[in-house]
């Protein structure tokens, strides 16, 4: 069966989730009173992730599922490579971190060395319930909720591919069961689903990745015809409903709809997005969102104590300074242990 086609729009689009993630985290930083509503939302970035996700898997490993070739043991195998490495060099980054502030004398919240919490982090399941408190490398828990969604992955290839044939249906179903779990679960948790991290984590992916799947069955059947007008439409729609209206249930399902778009895009409809260094930032995204809290601990401190400044408000110059050292601290994480742990898992 041949390869399925390297969709680098949707690696660059990567990035940008992350790129809106690292706003969200580093705007308090920021020494202005402006705060825009999009910047405010940043943390739908990883709902994008996942909505994305589930039409990557869908992309790569659905036909292959449905023709009776699809290997869980290699599946899990290859997610297990591509995520873990980082996420445990990350885990064990933020320990030494921690110890070294505690040793020094820095104040850091309680929370980071959280010693209760280790064992599920550890094992990547502590956003399926096993924690009650936020801790270590905070945003991996997002990659708990991954994990769930890899491990759970023959579910939802089994309903696409009944699905296969009625796309339109099955996007209906998957955009209603993400209106209605995002309606509901607030009146039982007594928060957004979209808040959802450590406690209730490993649901909040499941309706996403649904969605993902679905939106890959309608993108199966054939592109957009006019692609370069359906980007247009769905950025428009991801701006309006992100940052004028605030809907946090209508921004993922237009993040949909931007997906399909950019998968149906060719080279030539917007070069910059299949250049090198779009894809290139695309594909270190991952290192760029595991790296981002403990970077953001070890930067502002080091920079308030230099510039004296107690409240950690930085001035512009110095705050894209701080941007800039991520995804440097990034690269290198990537090419220096993601890339090579996960290549060596896999041999």
């Amino acid at each position: 069966m041949p390869a399925p086609k390297n969709l680098r729009p949707l690696t660059s689009l990567r990035f940008v989730a992350a790129l809106w993630v690292v706003l969200f985290s580093f705007w308090p930083h920021l020494d202005t009173t402006l705060a825009p509503l999009l910047v405010e939302k940043g943390y739908l970035g990883v709902d994008l992730f996942f909505v994305l996700s589930g039409f990557i898997l869908c992309h790569v490993y659905l036909e292959r599922f449905g023709a009776g070739q699809f290997s869980y043991r290699a599946f899990i195998r290859a997610r297990l490579a591509r995520i873990y490495p980082l996420h445990l060099a990350t885990l064990l980054a933020v320990m030494a971190l921690g110890l070294a502030a505690g040793a020094a004398g820095i104040a850091i919240s309680h929370n980071v060395l959280n010693w209760q919490s280790f064992i599920p982090n550890l094992l990547m399941i502590h956003a399926w319930g096993f924690t009650h408190e936020a801790g270590w490398n905070h945003p991996s828990w997002s990659i708990s909720a991954e994990w769930f969604a890899y491990l759970t992955f023959p579910a939802y290839a089994f309903g696409a591919w009944r699905l296969r044939k009625r796309p339109l249906l099955a996007v209906l179903l998957a955009a209603n069961f993400l209106v209605a779990l995002h309606l509901l679960f607030p009146l039982w948790a007594g928060f957004s689903l979209t808040q959802a991290t450590y406690h209730w984590g490993a649901l909040r992916i499941v309706p996403c990745f649904a969605y993902g799947c679905a939106l890959y069955l309608a993108y199966r059947q054939g592109p957009l015809r006019r692609p370069l007008a359906g980007t247009v439409l769905a950025v428009v729609l991801v701006l309006l409903s992100a940052g004028w209206l605030g809907s946090d249930t209508l921004t993922v399902l237009s993040c949909g709809s931007l997906i399909v778009a950019l998968a149906s895009l060719s080279d030539r409809h917007i070069p910059l997005l299949s250049s090198k260094p779009s894809v290139w930032l695309g594909e270190i995204s991952y290192a760029i969102y595991m790296c981002c809290a403990p970077w953001l601990m070890v930067s502002t401190n080091l920079v308030a104590r230099l510039t004296g400044d107690a409240d950690k408000q930085f001035n512009l110059l110095i705050w894209l300074g701080i941007i800039i050292g991520l995804i440097v601290v990034s690269a290198l994480a990537h090419h220096l242990i993601e890339r090579p742990a996960r290549q060596f898992l896999r041999r």
